[in-house]
């Protein structure tokens, strides 16, 4: 099974960037059986088109407008996701849009693709995420290894003395 999970954002817009902050903890906190690509896809746009390609599963989590109060988050699979991509939050969306549509349109779509968002509060330029994102992170991933357990991996816990290990970007 070739499993792929994606962060995406802007870390210089608040919580804009929480797909990559999410991403990073879980290259920090867990290792997976079998193993699993990690990617910081940050605001690549349609150069995560060829990331996509092959790949049974994706998991991407994003910051997403659900037009729901801050921290609420929201799962969205497989023909879902467009819906939701109406309301951008920055550039970095339109293009999410487009490589799906695009690997769509190629016939390189995975079987399977998993939408984690989270409603931000704020996309001000600022490093960090708000209090209120900042305090879902626990349950961000915890949902994040709920999916990835249903898709058979085994997601292990690192002792705080283990090694982190480095996260994947798009090459």
């Amino acid at each position: 099974m070739n499993i792929l999970v994606l962060g995406l954002g802007n870390i210089l817009l608040g919580d804009e960037g929480v797909g990559v902050h999410v991403v990073n903890e879980l290259i920090k906190r867990y290792s997976f059986i079998p193993e699993i690509d990690i990617v910081d896809g940050g605001t690549k746009g349609l150069d995560l088109l060829p990331i996509l390609e092959a790949r049974d599963r994706v998991l991407i989590i994003d910051a997403v407008d659900f037009e729901k109060a801050p921290g609420y988050i929201g799962i969205l699979e497989n023909r879902e996701i467009p819906a939701v991509l109406h309301s951008k939050l920055s550039v970095h969306h339109i293009g999410l849009g487009e490589v799906l549509l695009a690997s769509e349109m190629l016939g390189i779509m995975p079987q399977e693709i998993c939408l984690i968002g989270i409603q931000p509060l704020t996309l001000e330029t600022g490093i960090g995420l708000s209090p209120v994102l900042a305090s879902r992170i626990d349950e961000l991933l915890r949902r994040v290894i709920e999916k990835l357990n249903l898709w058979g991996v085994e997601c292990k816990e690192r002792s705080s003395d283990v090694s982190c290990g480095t996260i994947k970007d798009n090459p």
